[in-house]
């Protein structure tokens, strides 16, 4: 996929709306603030470079790191621009989208899925990540309660963790029993052929990191306040038996790698290129074109002479903090 995207660059107006010029500098600084955002994110990534190069040394130069990070930003906005593209083609086509996220605890899914959805439009993409089935959910079907968040005509789901669980989760912490397990490997083929069936395309990845590296990551929630609250017993539960999750994934993989819902991995050691390599492989495999944009004139304000804009009471301003 390379499809040709807009350039930052040129003159200095865009268009005439109105008989008013709009100065392309205003249209600079938007572009600044939404780089502002994306550097608001950035920040718990600095925290973790930080404690891994106290913990294991440096493994780029200061030179290298800034030059990535610069590219990262940039390339991240363009795979931004493409997935506003490509939702404007699902809602105006009426394709149906589920891609399933899965992975170690900490293994990056929630970052990658926070920069798919950051531009989107949340009425045509949202996530789903569902808790833990309450009493009556777990004496149902078992892909009874995912069935409702299956994409209809024109939407994008993003799952946060999946059916799967009975595949990880469920099966290493002894939430399912072995029967229960098998059962589930004899009738995934069968639903996730259902939801083919119907039209929708499922993509599944999976987000691979290192031992070392989730151990890190670890650390960093409980030292990061904004983090700790991600940090649960079934985390800590997961350092533990990190080998038997290895043997769940395995099998997991071996098993359900089907060919109309096939597994892609990521590696996610380093959480920048694991998104942007996610995000640019989705991009070319969902089969979306690039719509034509119809021109939109900006109408002029109506103005009465009679019109006075009441004011506001003081009491129900916000104060002026900053």
């Amino acid at each position: 996929m390379e499809k040709e995207l807009p350039s930052d660059s040129g003159d200095a107006t865009l268009s005439n709306l109105g008989g008013k010029v709009f100065p392309y500098e205003q249209l600079q600084e938007e572009l600044v603030e939404d780089l502002d955002a994306e550097f608001e994110q950035d920040m718990e990534d600095i925290f973790e470079d930080r404690l891994r190069d106290a913990s294991y040394g440096e493994t780029e130069s200061p030179a290298e790191r800034k030059a990535f990070r610069s590219f990262y930003f940039h390339e991240l906005r363009r795979l931004q621009i493409e997935l506003v593209r490509m939702q404007d083609w699902i809602q105006e086509t009426g394709f149906k989208l589920a891609v399933v996220f899965e992975g170690r605890d900490a293994a990056g899914k929630g970052g990658c899925i926070k920069r798919i959805m950051h531009r989107l439009n949340p009425r045509v993409c949202r996530t789903v990540a569902l808790s833990a089935p309450n009493d009556r959910e777990k004496t149902q079907l078992y892909f009874q309660r995912y069935t409702p968040h299956l994409p209809a005509a024109g939407e994008m789901v993003l799952f946060d963790r999946s059916w799967y669980n009975r595949a990880g989760v469920e099966s290493v912490m002894g939430f399912a029993t072995a029967e229960q397990v098998d059962q589930f490997y004899q009738d995934v083929p069968l639903f996730e052929r259902l939801v083919t069936n119907a039209g929708v395309m499922l993509l599944k990845y999976w987000f691979s990191i290192e031992d070392e590296e989730q151990e890190l990551r670890f650390l960093c929630r409980i030292h990061d306040p904004l983090k700790q609250w991600k940090l649960s017993p079934m985390d800590l539960q997961s350092r533990v038996r990190w080998e038997e999750y290895t043997k769940a994934k395995e099998r997991m993989l071996l098993n359900t790698n089907f060919d109309f819902a096939p597994w892609r991995v990521v590696e996610g050691n380093n959480k920048k290129r694991a998104r942007l390599n996610c995000i640019r492989h989705l991009l070319e495999t969902v089969p979306y074109d690039v719509l034509p944009q119809e021109k939109v004139d900006l109408p002029e304000r109506v103005h009465h002479d009679d019109y006075e804009r009441a004011p506001l009471p003081e009491e129900i301003k916000v104060p002026q903090y900053y």
